[in-house]
């Protein structure tokens, strides 16, 4: 039977515990990227603007505040002011918000490149939209 060579398993061992040194001291050099923790809260605030606003009754026809407004033009004319008071007594003053609906929007225009959260509520007349940045 030949001689066969074999590295020793010392040096095995010496050429496993450089290469995790230098993964670990890569690791703190380079570090790690940021989570994003923006979105998600964002999109909590939006969900949760969205639920108060689904549950509401109407304040005219309708089975809820959001299925009102989205009914008809003259429908949402009508609830346009009362909605956007609605929605700045539910979101905290940090934030800046939209809601769309199929007839017209209130709110403020949302900026480009901004985080923002986002919530879609079905109604039978279309989708409501609400969307939540931070000021």
């Amino acid at each position: 039977m030949p001689d066969r060579g074999q590295l020793s398993l010392s040096i095995v061992e010496a050429a496993v515990g450089v290469v995790f040194i230098l993964a670990v001291t890569a690791g703190f050099a380079l570090g790690v990227p940021a989570a994003d923790t923006e979105t998600p809260q964002l999109n909590a605030y939006a969900e949760d603007a969205a639920t108060v606003l689904a549950s509401e009754p109407p304040r005219h026809a309708g089975e809820t505040r959001l299925s009102e407004v989205t009914r008809s033009a003259d429908a949402f004319d009508r609830e346009r002011d009362a909605l956007e008071q609605r929605v700045d007594r539910i979101l905290a003053d940090n934030l800046m918000y939209r809601v769309g609906t199929p007839h017209g929007a209130v709110g403020y225009e949302r900026p480009a490149g901004a985080p923002t959260g986002r919530a879609t509520v079905p109604t039978p007349n279309g989708e409501v939209i609400v969307w939540v940045w931070y000021v």
